[in-house]
């Protein structure tokens, strides 16, 4: 999904840095923005890559405005088969990284006035999936991690809010069907129906929304997989 947040932001006229620990892709995908992209290496467990990111923003384009926090990372694992290197590398990643992010980027997004801090969580965050405590665990700490984020940083005139994707066409839903019958609209969604909602975060058409979650996810968790439970309880 983060490729397909950083074209649509260029198209909207943003400068921006894009990070990842894949340097082909990322250099890639540069080239292909053009003059307003710039990549760097960024590994989201590391606080020297993040303070090289920010640095990179500020010396290259006068400051920063917007941080998207869009890593994560998923892995299957009944709860009995978890082990601790598992919770440590998914939270590292999940929760830990977007926390890191946002301490490097504080001092330039208060030297912003309306900046605004957009954490990729997901549905996970709202209801629970059997084989996946660990991610579950993830992304509610996301969601919690923003709202307490937005109550700290609206004085600075800093706005914090969650989305939450559901099945997107992406990596990390490789195998999975494509007609999921637990969503309401029966399919994926394509990443950049996702990166609309990102970019209305980050923009000033949002400027009341703050400490907030929003879901782009085909009506997954308004309540489809329960509704089959009725159906086949109903004489």
């Amino acid at each position: 999904m983060g490729a397909e947040h950083a074209r649509l932001f260029i198209e909207e006229g943003a400068r921006i840095v894009i990070g990842d620990i894949l340097d082909a892709e990322g250099q890639a995908l540069s080239v292909e923005l053009g003059e307003n992209v710039v990549y760097v290496h960024l590994d989201v467990t590391k606080p020297g890559d993040w303070i090289h990111a920010v640095d990179t923003a500020v010396q290259r384009f006068g400051g920063l405005d917007i941080l998207v926090n869009n890593a994560g990372i998923a892995e299957f694992a009944p709860i009995a088969e978890t082990s601790m290197a598992l919770w440590d590398r998914t939270l590292a990643v999940n929760l830990t990284g977007p926390f890191r992010g946002v301490m490097a980027a504080l001092s330039e997004l208060k030297k912003s006035g309306r900046a605004s801090i957009i954490n990729l969580s997901s549905t996970a965050g709202f209801v629970g999936y059997e084989g996946l405590s660990v991610y579950n665990a993830s992304k509610f700490g996301v969601r919690g991690l923003t709202k307490s984020m937005a109550l700290d940083l609206a004085k600075h005139g800093i706005r914090v809010n969650s989305v939450h994707p559901g099945v997107i066409k992406t990596p990390l839903s490789a195998g999975l069907s494509e007609s999921p019958s637990h969503v309401a609209m029966r399919r994926m969604g394509e990443p950049r129906e996702v990166s609309y909602l990102v970019l209305f975060l980050a923009s000033d058409e949002a400027s009341f929304c703050t400490g907030a979650e929003y879901l782009a996810d085909g009506g997954e968790i308004a309540g489809l997989a329960n509704n089959a439970i009725l159906s086949r309880h109903t004489v």
